[in-house]
């Protein structure tokens, strides 16, 4: 007992001598004993490693997917738990296999903006908690970590709106994702507040990528070529703004010369590109931090209604102003829209 409570560091109520724990060091040293993880694992039933599943999409580096990761990394060191990686194929094809991962080399799995339908998942095992990051639907037994992503849009548009801006093109997310519509009611609302009307041509299918956000605008430009350009690109995210650039400095337009373009997340990329990027501010390592805590939560307290829907936790969003956005050519400027009313914070739910 004695070499078993100094050799895992255990509290006991057992009381042994200095000199006794010196002799149980010298010997474990002189055998070069070390601990066995698997044999640790089975007596404790827990692994102490969490598992991060994601479907990475596109061929570039994913600042979101990056930022998130910063923080789950942060809080697994800070709980002293190892971080085991999945890359999925696709969240449509997969979901059945997350199931099998949760074999005993993971004791819980965060999901990273899991795309699954309404009925694309079921529970939870009762052994392995989930816990989720900008899921697209709530599922049965998952913590969902998310940001008010509508709030966000609404208060980048506002913001455009007071510096003069009027034909305001919103660059959308994949159809059907809960996220791009988020940001659609933002936008939408938005223009409603200004009484300005909403015209069907402005707001482009794009995606989540830079080759996406690059492609809608070029093709957006050869379909309206002649017609009058938007003075303000929205875009759904920072790296579907960096391929909007670039496709607007392919036909010789200047950002934000002639016309402002501003994305969402504030990704590392919107702070490194040239002129840096207007966007919506989404605490993505702190939310990447939250998840770890609350699916260690869920470890050490499962709940014991595994198919009942659980309270999101809700993010605040605030605007980072940076070179991107100007007033429109030939306007005069106006005060821009207060920061502290347009992205109101949100309470998290606990």
């Amino acid at each position: 007992m004695s070499a078993s409570a100094v050799l895992n560091r255990s509290r006991t109520t057992a009381h042994f001598s200095a000199e006794t724990r010196e002799r149980i060091l010298a010997a474990a040293a002189e055998l070069r004993y070390r601990p066995n993880l698997a044999a640790r694992s089975l007596a404790k039933r827990r692994i102490q490693t969490i598992g991060v599943a994601a479907v990475m999409e596109g061929g570039g580096l994913n600042h979101y997917f990056l930022e998130i990761f910063s923080g789950i990394m942060a809080a697994a060191a800070r709980h002293d738990q190892s971080t085991t990686v999945f890359a999925l194929h696709a969240w449509k094809e997969d979901p059945a296999s997350l199931y099998d991962l949760c074999d005993g080399r993971i004791d819980g799995l965060v999901l990273l903006a899991p795309t699954f339908g309404r009925r694309g998942t079921r529970p939870p095992p009762a052994h392995t908690p989930f816990v989720s990051v900008h899921a697209n639907h709530l599922s049965p037994g998952i913590v969902n970590i998310e940001s008010d992503e509508e709030a966000g849009a609404f208060a980048l548009v506002n913001h455009l709106i007071a510096l003069g801006h009027r034909r305001i093109m919103h660059l959308t997310g994949p159809a059907g994702l809960t996220g791009a519509e988020r940001r659609i009611h933002g936008y939408k609302r938005a223009l409603a507040e200004a009484r300005l009307p909403f015209e069907r041509h402005w707001l482009v299918t794009g995606g989540y990528t830079s080759e996406l956000g690059r492609e809608a605008m070029r093709t957006w430009l050869r379909q309206f070529q002649g017609r009058p350009l938007p003075q303000a690109v929205f875009c759904a995210n920072d790296a579907s703004a960096l391929g909007c650039i670039e496709a607007l400095a392919e036909v010789g337009l200047r950002v934000p010369g002639d016309v402002s373009v501003a994305g969402f997340d504030d990704t590392l990329a919107a702070r490194s590109v040239v002129p840096q990027l207007t966007s919506v501010r989404q605490p993505l390592h702190e939310m990447g931090t939250c998840a770890v805590d609350r699916l260690l939560a869920l470890i050490n307290h499962p709940v014991v209604a595994s198919d009942a829907v659980l309270e999101s936790v809700v993010f605040p969003v605030t605007l980072a102003l940076r070179a991107s956005v100007d007033a429109p050519p030939g306007s005069d400027r106006l005060a821009p829209a207060s920061q502290s009313d347009d992205a109101a914070d949100c309470v998290a739910h606990t």
